[in-house]
């Protein structure tokens, strides 16, 4: 059966749970990480810069190789077993850090974890979007609940286990559901890639050569429509990796919150990116991405704001709530607009190339808070995060038309995305 076929039949939900399970997963050790960091801070004595640099680092890292993870997508194939050999590589070497005291072993844990799960996001996204072409955003969205219940029930978890064990033996512990979860999807999505729906989920569709496929991929570098909607993804996600990275600081150093109401607050923002996420997925599939987007960029950075001005009050964990909403929500429809913008036979690249492009923002983002914290203020930070945001508004007007282009086959590539860079929002009709 051909993957068109396969896209067009009937089918249940099935793969959307287990594949967003599957991403809750990678989410739970990154938000569990955000929660040590304070901790390991504190024990290593280190600066707010070199606390930015860790995660600069890993961020820096999923940089480096998320094109070539997309590459191997494409080329290789078997999404189910790379999934599973994603999550697993990213969960192992937090164990590793058990036995970390020094600074410079911790970034080569770091760099480890960002190196392994950016073969996640170009083998799920692609499989969704296109075994559910008329919902992309809604099931997009799906996918990323899955990481925000990661995110929102590692703080609470892993604080609650801080209460009685080490972080060096909680991080030995939190390897468990990882391992867990990769063996579920290896058992069941390998076993999925002999049924009448293979290609669709574990197969690289069209067979190339290398010199071919990498003239595609050099092409695909030049689509204006997906760097533009990349760019904006990575000013979403610089703001994003900021107030993650930062937040806890903030908490624990400035307002001395306990690690318990650290990770309550932590996960407020995630139980919020959680409802927000079907909600910016759904809309952007009947109103179209242009509109979720802006609307979202700009209350996203009026929000930060309001945090930082809120202080004590009880208005800030109104805030933080309404900064996941706005933040969250318009991350799966970035992800469907670039899937929109990219050649189908590219599908895996075109992931790498966005998450590529957005893991630079979160690798400049945490280590440009600290030096401005170091310099200035974390209450500084906080401000700067809320212009990047609001800049990033700007670009949405240079970005391409939301209509989704036919299947690009081989070296074509369509005129629209190659045609001029600035287009303003058509006008909707009456």
């Amino acid at each position: 059966m051909s993957i068109a076929a396969t896209a067009d039949a009937p089918k249940t939900f099935k793969e959307v749970w287990l594949i967003s399970a599957g991403h809750g997963l990678t989410h739970w050790y990154t938000a569990t990480f955000y929660l040590l960091l304070p901790i390991i801070g504190k024990e290593l004595g280190l600066s707010y810069a070199q606390i930015g640099l860790i995660m600069t680092v890993q961020h820096f890292a999923a940089a480096v190789s998320n094109l070539p993870g997309g590459m191997i997508v494409d080329t290789v194939g078997q999404k189910g077993y790379l999934m599973a050999a994603s999550l697993f590589w990213v969960g192992v070497p937090y164990a590793f850090m058990s036995v970390t005291h020094d600074f410079w072993m911790l970034l080569i844990c770091v760099t480890l974890v960002g190196i392994g799960n950016n073969i996640w996001h170009p083998a799920a996204i692609p499989t969704l979007a296109y075994r559910y072409p008329k919902r992309k955003g809604l099931v997009l969205s799906f996918h990323g609940m899955g990481g925000n219940l990661g995110e929102a029930f590692a703080p609470v978890v892993v604080g609650a286990l801080l209460a009685a064990f080490s972080w060096r033996e909680v991080v030995v512990i939190n390897v468990v559901p990882g391992v867990t979860m990769a063996v579920l999807i290896l058992v069941m999505l390998g076993a999925f890639a002999t049924g009448k729906s293979a290609d669709s989920i574990n197969a690289a569709g069209d067979q190339r050569n290398v010199r071919e496929y990498m003239k595609d991929v050099w092409k695909l570098l030049q689509n204006q429509g997906l760097m533009m909607v990349s760019l904006s993804a990575s000013l979403r996600t610089m703001t994003q990796a900021g107030l993650l990275t930062f937040l806890p600081v903030y908490l624990a150093y400035e307002l001395g919150y306990s690690t318990v109401v650290v990770g309550i607050c932590m996960t407020v923002i995630q139980v919020a990116g959680f409802v927000a996420g079907p909600v910016g997925g759904y809309l952007s599939d009947k109103m179209g991405r242009r509109r979720v987007v802006m609307s979202s960029m700009i209350l996203s950075g009026v929000m930060v704001v309001g945090m930082v001005l809120a202080g004590k009050s009880p208005l800030f964990v109104v805030f933080i709530a309404l900064i996941g909403f706005f933040l969250y929500g318009m991350r799966s429809v970035l992800q469907a607009w670039a899937i929109e913008v990219t050649p189908r036979n590219l599908a895996g690249a075109g992931v790498g190339v966005q998450f590529g492009v957005t893991s630079l923002g979160s690798a400049i983002s945490p280590v440009l808070f600290g030096i401005v914290a170091d310099a200035t203020s974390l209450y500084t930070g906080f401000y700067l995060l809320a212009g990047i945001i609001l800049f990033a508004n700007l670009l949405v007007f240079f970005m391409p038309d939301e209509t989704a282009p036919s299947a690009i086959r081989g070296k074509e590539v369509t005129e629209r995305n190659r045609g001029p860079l600035f287009r303003w929002p058509a006008r909707p009709e009456p």
